[in-house]
């Protein structure tokens, strides 16, 4: 158990950390002349004793093969073939049924480049790659480089992988907030979805095939087999629920609570999420601390459930650069919920998914014949992920701009972007688009037209969007119908009683008449006799705008909230200042609760009449302030929220009778 803590404790304090990976290899980046006209690209690999690199020639379907990628420019043409040098290999292995080539300890992987002038240029590129021992694989890994070509007569002889001009970006561990309540089993989905996504990246999946063999050859026994690969797999989902478990200690649920209408802290999100964007696009990797991986590497040797507990986290810190930002987004999410449930439940749901194939892939193994071969696939599947990464920052700078009312990300303007990025993933999906890292798609198969078809058809469907439709598949996503620049409900509206009701109606959602403040709204109620609607809700809180899009425009819903109850909608959020006289400090739960914003003022009612903070909740009180119903929280149940208003009405119409 000791190990275990240990474990989780480096894996912890070490998240923040971002730097090159040795990965048992050194690699040297040179070029040569040949002649006036042809330049030679070398890339040579030195690998520790025992490690092995695997040809660029071989048959799809086994490891991940050497791949040279050099970009292309404009006074120079990069020949197609790469040739080797290197002390050859050849072995058959009946797990893939193909021929195994790699190079043990050194091999040279060379480019012809055909020059079209002798002018200076820079030539950039990367080597992709993967090592193995007899006993073990590490995943699919990346080295960019970058080499200045000033003179033909005289060029660079070498520039070593740790003086690459390529530009790595420190990653540091997303901080979390409360959001809304999600419910559990969405967390545990929506983290099982995550595993699913980083099970299929080029990071992970390679390593299905490779690590199942390992455990069928070196066990005496399959039951043997079968113990060892179910032990690897809980180890998995015990090393991400320690993640999960230690976010919630760190951070704790109070910290959560501030964070969620934080401007700072959205923005900050906003720019994180960008760089995991830019890192599944290719631009750089996001890896931990080689000193790290090499110290828990040593560890695998140990033997026994110590052993095979190290090989699981080794695979979840080498792997870090295809999981990491998944992981992050996905802790972000689960601990919305404000409990310390949703972090534990979102990464039992990742882990899971990323453990099931090792488990069930050993105890039938002869399944492994029916994976799909590992290709470029591997990478579109990572560059798709950014494109959704992208999509989902664009949320948390909606919610920095929301709170702080700036107007920037209008409606329009987030549904237009959210139209750009998915048109523009379907034509990568296409093959129109490419990036430096990606293989030139000579066809369509049949599972990717149908995602691009999915991408192609979402885009259009948003396009109604930006002339007011609801878009009810994406509620609660992009600024509510009245934060566009376009529409402004009406400032003074009329009810069916023909009276005149309320002058601050310019942020209320479906052009529903509302107060947003609670005295005012109280004395409007006891003006024309009605029941009060109390909305505690946010301009961050995606389940808030759910809930007026999918349940309050139902035609019953929106008619009595138009004619039966006068609706209070109170934003917890609101970050503008009260005035000098209306600042104070109360006290609440032997805590001090200072009250300088519109929004703490709101969210101090909320806590201290109902002893509760989170939103959306809706509360129906009669004038003298009694409360008639209760509906807590989010349900898109439309018969439950119509029941709530239709008992509140009734009682407050049973006390009106003599």
């Amino acid at each position: 158990m000791k190990y275990i803590l240990l474990s989780f404790y480096i894996l912890v304090t070490t998240l923040n950390a971002s730097a090159q990976l040795k990965n048992h290899a050194a690699w040297r980046f040179s070029v040569e002349k040949l002649n006036d006209k042809q330049l030679q690209v070398v890339l040579s690999a030195s690998l520790d004793s025992g490690w092995h690199i695997y040809s660029s020639e071989m048959a799809d379907g086994g490891p991940q093969k050497t791949i040279v990628n050099i970009e292309k420019g404009n006074n120079y043409v990069v020949e197609d073939r790469t040739t080797e040098t290197g002390k050859l290999i050849e072995k058959y292995d009946s797990n893939f049924n193909i021929t195994l080539r790699f190079y043990p300890e050194k091999a040279s992987f060379k480019k012809l480049i055909d020059l079209k002038d002798t002018s200076a240029f820079t030539l950039k590129g990367s080597v992709s790659y993967m090592l193995c021992t007899d006993e073990q694989c590490l995943p699919p890994t990346e080295k960019s480089f970058s080499i200045d070509v000033t003179s033909i007569a005289k060029l660079p002889s070498e520039l070593d992988e740790g003086q690459s001009t390529h530009k790595r970006t420190e990653l540091k561990s997303p901080p979390n907030t409360l959001i809304n309540n999600h419910s559990f089993l969405y967390i545990f989905l929506a983290g099982f979805l995550g595993g699913l996504a980083a099970l299929l990246t080029p990071c992970v999946f390679p390593m299905i095939p490779m690590t199942v063999s390992f455990f069928t050859k070196r066990s005496k026994t399959k039951a043997q087999g079968i113990r060892n690969a179910f032990t690897y797999a809980l180890s998995i989902i015990i090393i991400y629920v320690l993640l999960g478990f230690g976010v919630s200690k760190i951070f704790g649920i109070d910290a959560l609570n501030a964070l969620s209408t934080n401007v700072w802290f959205n923005f900050i999100f906003f720019i994180l999420l960008l760089i995991f964007a830019a890192s599944f696009f290719g631009a750089f990797e996001i890896t931990m601390p080689s000193w790290l991986v090499n110290k828990v590497d040593k560890q695998t040797g140990r033997g026994g459930l110590i052993g095979i507990f190290f090989m699981a986290f080794t695979l979840s810190l080498v792997s870090f650069s295809c999981t990491g930002p998944i992981i992050g987004t996905l802790l972000f999410e689960s601990a919305a919920t404000g409990s310390v449930g949703g972090p534990l439940w979102g990464m039992i749901g990742f882990s899971s998914a990323l453990a099931l194939p090792f488990g069930m892939f050993a105890a039938f193994p002869g399944w492994l014949n029916s994976l799909p071969k590992s290709g470029s696939w591997l990478n579109s599947v990572k560059v798709s992920l950014g494109f959704l990464e992208l999509a989902l920052a664009l949320k948390f700078l909606s919610n920095a701009d929301l709170v702080v009312q700036a107007h920037i990300i209008t409606r329009e303007l987030f549904i237009v972007l959210w139209i750009v990025i998915f048109a523009l993933w379907g034509f990568y999906l296409l093959g129109k688009i490419r990036f430096s890292h990606d293989s030139e798609l000579s066809f369509v198969s049949v599972p990717r037209l149908a995602l691009t078809i999915l991408v192609f058809s979402f885009a259009l469907y948003l396009v109604p969007g930006l002339w007011g439709a609801p878009l009810k598949l994406i509620s609660g996503f992009p600024p509510p119908d009245f934060y566009a620049e376009w529409q402004h409900n009406t400032v003074a509206t009329t009810s069916s009683a023909g009276s005149t009701t309320n002058n601050d109606s310019e942020h209320c959602p479906n052009g529903l008449n509302c107060f947003h403040d609670y005295n005012a709204g109280l004395a409007y109620a006891k003006k024309i006799n009605k029941p009060i609607l109390l909305d505690f809700t946010g301009w961050a809180c995606v389940n808030c705008r759910k809930m007026e899009n999918l349940v309050w425009t139902d035609p019953v819903i929106d008619s009595k909230l138009r004619n039966d109850v006068v609706l209070i909608s109170l934003y917890v959020d609101d970050k503008r200042n009260l005035p000098d006289s209306e600042q104070t400090t109360k006290t609440l739960g032997g805590q001090t609760y200072p009250i300088k914003t519109i929004g703490s003022k709101w969210s101090y009612l909320q806590a201290s009449r109902f002893n509760i903070n989170s939103q959306p909740y809706y509360v129906l009180s009669d004038t003298n302030e009694t409360t008639l119903a209760i509906s807590e929280g989010y349900s898109s149940n439309i018969e439950t929220f119509k029941k709530f208003l239709e008992d509140g009405i009734r009682k407050f119409k049973q006390s009106l009778t003599p």
